[in-house]
């Protein structure tokens, strides 16, 4: 596989070329960084501590935060390093590690939400039956077929890049390493590849994404008959999901649901879903959720309860 590749080191163009914007990121992202890592380390503490864990939306809730936390680690730690960086390069190896990665953690994310969306449906059209359909078991093997469908998707996004030769120029017109943007520097034909990720990565976001629409209709239809205030609490259950998957899906769409082009537009819809989304998740499921308000106030209350003694 090396002996094709005349290229041990890539480049990356990163955000900006004027160096105060490029300060200016970086301020704005370690700023993100450590509200992506607080908001979602609190939802996790809260729902473990709080046993909220028996709950099948919180289930997956902490799920989601777990891998947020791991799927932005993946981009937004080497995009702060570049920030700073005179030359922004990123060695050959560790550019199809993190092609990998972000696509796993990513698929898991897709995953997860699509799980979420089938728990609200469960819960809204069929109450009475609840907690036979959603039970530990079933949760279990949601995530375990949420984390192999993800592990299937990175491995065939992995293995259409890993082979192709790279002879150079062997600069990325990106700040991460990602699918289109290496196609580009392909030594070779990759027009088929190309078609290919369409359908592996296009195509999932926007079936999932339809799903996950259509769910929501049908929630939204369910709800018309129940009592105001139960709809009301449904109701903003379901906004919480829909504006996390609207913030997640729609720049991916964007990006994936085309030709094998790059445009200079997509490192700016590529932040959303790297660090953008990540950060604003644990603020929608905590501000719009009064359940896990009282959690992480039963927190606080803990905490000055033990300073106190």
């Amino acid at each position: 596989m090396e002996n094709r590749n005349n290229v041990t080191v890539f480049i990356l163009s990163g955000l900006s070329q004027n160096k105060n914007i490029e300060i200016l990121c970086f301020v704005l992202f370690l700023f993100c960084y450590i509200a992506i890592w607080i908001g979602n380390l609190l939802i996790m503490v809260s729902i473990t501590c709080c046993q909220l864990n028996d709950q099948p939306m919180y289930f997956f809730l902490n799920y989601l935060s777990l891998s947020d936390l791991c799927y932005t680690s993946t981009v937004t730690p080497k995009l702060m390093t570049d920030l700073l960086a005179e030359r922004k390069t990123i060695s050959y190896k560790n550019c199809m590690t993190q092609l990998f990665t972000t696509h796993f953690f990513g698929g898991i994310e897709v995953f997860i939400l699509t799980g979420m969306a089938y728990d609200r449906y469960v819960a809204i059209r069929k109450p009475l039956h609840y907690t036979i359909i959603m039970s530990r078991q079933r949760c279990n093997t949601i995530i375990i077929a949420c984390c192999t469908g993800a592990f299937i998707h990175s491995a065939s996004q992995f293995l259409l890049i890993i082979f192709l030769p790279f002879c150079g120029p062997n600069e990325i017109d990106h700040y991460f390493c990602d699918v289109y943007p290496l196609l580009k520097l392909a030594c070779t034909n990759t027009h088929r590849i190309g078609l290919l990720v369409i359908v592996k990565s296009g195509l999932i976001a926007l079936v999932t994404f339809v799903i996950l629409m259509v769910s929501y209709v049908l929630i939204l239809y369910t709800v018309r008959a129940y009592p105001a205030k139960s709809r009301t609490k449904a109701l903003s259950t379901c906004s919480s999901h829909i504006t996390v998957v609207a913030l997640f899906f729609v720049p991916i769409l964007f990006i994936y649901i085309r030709p094998a082009v790059t445009f200079p537009e997509d490192k700016v819809f590529a932040l959303f879903y790297t660090i953008i989304a990540p950060m604003f998740n644990p603020l929608i499921y905590t501000l719009r959720n009064m359940e896990m308000k009282n959690a992480m106030k039963k927190m606080c209350y803990y905490q000055l309860f033990l300073e106190g003694k």
